[in-house]
């Protein structure tokens, strides 16, 4: 496992009471995208944004998708920002550019954002240990499950770190203590009346405590559980960044919701981006859900959507929860590309976003596939590994279940966005990102 070499706090400290503030040196980055583009010269043409029209609009009538966001910027310039299909098809409301989609976890990324802004404010270390800030963590891993569903363990070869949260190799909820924990919490679901389709406030990973009114709850039930394998020996998505947001929430005496607007989303004006909305009638800035299947367009459950308007706003994932409008994201996006500045703000310093965007921390081999590499909170991409020809090694993205996805390729200055609200669709992302690409070429 690669160390990752951080700030030292003393550095950090003596930057900030040298007066470092949050504005950003604004000369050698775009600070907010220009709408205003000359198509010829941004290195594209009409021509080949009608290829891109073409083949979104396919898919849309070949009954792939309901609904269709897609943005692309270079250096800042936004050379497509456009909108397919049906929020509605019921009632033929014509998708937009402003519409909400559920983003899942695209969540993990800005939660891990905000993780690093501790670092950098020397309050930890990627490379602590979790338990020096939650003793209560596991240091044990599952070697054996008996008939009864009880269980043996022995001690972890090495502690768990931040950094094996944030590349998802912590090993929590892995391996043979999911399905003990599926179980559980089905028995929990049962005995309080609760279904899978039901919604209780919030959006909440599969298997969790309908009851949970914090992620605390949810947290410190989930470290009552061994580990499934070693810190930093294989691949375990998605239950690793939930815990990361509990130890924002520890670190900070703040809930993960409060820091991450104060540091991320306000910031980045991502004014429209959140766990929870206090107005019903957001509602209907939400793209409704529906599943491909055998070439035709069904409905889908919106209970996602209807979980963000609640009178208990308390619980609030890191893995999965935010939802918002495709440009707040593409905003996040260009800050990554910007090397963590934008809108006149600094979020994460250079060297940061380095540290984050090109070292694997998972081993050559892992249950990710051939090739598969995980930074700090985003998939690095290589030769073996890539969503299509064109993009570089230097780009690193990531994306949502229900079919929202985004990549930053620094090596050509731009970021592509690409959403749909679709539980169940085909792999339409790829197609999509070579087209983006190629709004390059001659």
């Amino acid at each position: 496992m690669k160390r990752i070499i951080l700030y030292a706090a003393c550095i950090v400290v003596s930057m900030w009471l040298l007066g470092c503030s949050s504005e950003a040196n604004t000369s050698e980055t775009p600070q907010q995208f220009n709408s205003e583009v000359n198509l010829k010269n941004a290195g594209t043409s009409a021509a080949n944004v009608a290829s891109v029209d073409s083949l979104l609009q396919s898919f849309v009538d070949e009954n792939k998708a309901s609904s269709i966001a897609a943005f692309v910027a270079r250096g800042g310039d936004i050379v497509y920002h456009k909108a397919f299909g049906w929020k509605d098809i019921e009632t033929r409301e014509p998708a937009t550019i402003d519409d909400y989609y559920i983003l899942f976890s695209q969540t993990k990324a800005i939660v891990t954002v905000a993780f690093m802004t501790l670092v950098e404010q020397g309050l930890v270390a990627a490379d602590d240990p979790v338990s020096d800030y939650f003793p209560g963590i596991s240091d044990q891993v599952v070697t054996s499950v008996n008939e009864d569903g009880t269980y043996e363990t022995r001690p972890v070869n090495s502690p768990m770190t931040f950094a094996h949260l944030m590349s998802h190799s912590s090993g929590l909820n892995a391996g043979p203590v999911g399905q003990i924990r599926r179980e559980e919490m089905q028995r929990v679901r049962q005995s309080a009346n609760v279904s899978e389709n039901d919604s209780p406030a919030g959006q909440r990973s599969g298997g969790s405590d309908p009851e949970a009114r914090f992620l605390e709850d949810e947290m410190l039930s989930l470290a009552e559980y061994p580990l499934g394998f070693d810190p930093g020996t294989e691949w375990g998505y998605h239950i690793s960044t939930n815990m990361l947001g509990y130890m924002i929430e520890r670190i900070t005496g703040k809930p993960l919701r409060v820091y991450v607007k104060e540091t991320v989303l306000d910031p980045l004006g991502m004014d429209d981006t959140d766990w929870y909305y206090d107005d019903p009638a957001v509602l209907d800035r939400f793209v409704k859900a529906y599943n491909a299947v055998d070439g035709e367009l069904e409905p889908a459950s919106n209970r996602f959507s209807q979980a963000t308007v609640s009178n208990q706003q308390t619980y609030a994932e890191g893995a999965i929860g935010l939802n918002g409008p495709i440009e707040d994201y593409a905003k996040f996006c260009q800050m990554l590309l910007n090397k963590g500045e934008f809108n006149g703000q600094r979020i994460l310093q250079p060297e940061t976003i380095e540290q984050m965007t090109t070292v694997n921390q998972l081993p050559e081999v892992n249950s990710g596939g051939e090739g598969f590499q995980f930074g700090l909170g985003f998939e690095l991409y290589n030769e073996q590994k890539k969503p299509s020809p064109e993009v570089s090694s230097t780009a690193f993205a990531w994306g949502g279940l229900y079919g929202t996805s985004y990549i930053i390729d620094p090596e050509n200055d731009m970021i592509a966005l690409f959403y749909l609200n679709m539980p169940r669709h085909e792999p339409l992302y790829p197609q999509f990102l070579s087209k983006a690409y190629q709004l390059f070429e001659e």
